[in-house]
């Protein structure tokens, strides 16, 4: 099955985004974001099951192609209130299968009912159990959409605050990084408005907007010693999301912190909207975009 962009983006619009607005709430979002996303075209002998990681619950990915000794930990996105496996199982095992690597896809903690700091305290306790099991932490990366690109930023910042390895990557896909949502583009998003991503912001800092200020909640605002000691970044964004003016500030600003800008590679998605990568299996550009960036994750853990 292939579908096209042409014939996604009008179902996407008036299906999906109705869906992602204020008016459901959280737990009827979740369902419905469930139940709309059941059909997913996984990479041939895809095998699930789930786990828990440093306490955590999630799901285990691996293909044909995974390497036990390749790791990637997947944060979901969903604007920190809404995502699950099932959302994200069929990029991610499209992504863990161009990388080849053993997928981890944490179901962490949402908004509202369990607001800043959750998420990131969940995705520290699933890392330093990879390491405690054993895992180099050269042989991880971390990688994440929308809000979880925004919570893999926030891992790796923590990581620095602790004193912990960073994985040798992170892959973020049209990452969240500016709570304070003063950089929205003013176009036709297919999917994304900016009603629900205040609401989700709000959900997210328990209404205490003095938390946007935090570069854990804000990574644009992490300062140039921070953005520094990040890993090398793989970065996509979409020409036809609200995100796209703040993903490209904080890719300018990655860069020019670096003394090797090269470590963080960008590439702008022309014609995409937000996360198409979850269609991955759907629609060929997907999936081809899914595999891009999983042979630059491939490429950090040494293959």
């Amino acid at each position: 099955m292939s579908l096209s962009r042409s014939v996604l983006r009008p179902v996407v619009r008036s299906v999906v985004r109705p869906v992602l607005g204020t008016r459901l709430k959280p737990p009827a979002q979740r369902r419905a974001i469930d139940t709309l996303t059941a059909l997913a075209v996984l990479p041939k002998g895809t095998l699930h099951r789930a786990e828990r990681l440093g306490g955590v619950p999630g799901e285990v990915v691996t293909t044909p192609a995974s390497s036990r000794t390749r790791v990637l930990l997947y944060l979901h996105g969903g604007g920190y209130t809404v995502g699950s496996p099932q959302t994200h199982r069929a990029a991610v095992a499209h992504l863990a299968h161009a990388a080849g690597a053993t997928a981890h896809l944490l179901d962490y903690r949402l908004a509202p009912e369990h607001p800043y700091p959750a998420a990131v305290d969940d995705a520290l306790a699933a890392y330093r159990s990879l390491l405690d099991a054993g895992t180099p932490a050269g042989s991880i990366v971390v990688a994440g959409d929308s809000a979880g690109g925004g919570l893999s930023l926030a891992l790796a910042l923590r990581l620095q605050q602790a004193g912990l390895p960073q994985p040798a990557a992170l892959g973020l896909i049209s990452p969240w990084v500016d709570l304070r949502l003063t950089g929205l583009l003013e176009l036709d998003d297919p999917l994304l408005t900016r009603a629900w991503l205040t609401r989700c912001a709000s959900d997210y800092t328990g209404g205490d907007t003095t938390l946007l200020d935090l570069p854990e909640v804000s990574p644009l605002l992490a300062d140039t010693a921070a953005l520094a000691a990040l890993p090398p970044l793989f970065v996509h964004g979409a020409s036809d999301e609200i995100l796209l003016a703040d993903i490209e500030r904080f890719v300018d600003a990655a860069r020019a912190a670096r003394a090797t800008p090269a470590d963080v590679r960008y590439r702008r998605l022309e014609g995409h909207w937000h996360v198409t990568h979850l269609y991955a299996g759907l629609m060929s550009e997907a999936t081809a975009v899914v595999g891009e960036m999983g042979g630059w994750l491939g490429e950090a853990l040494g293959g």
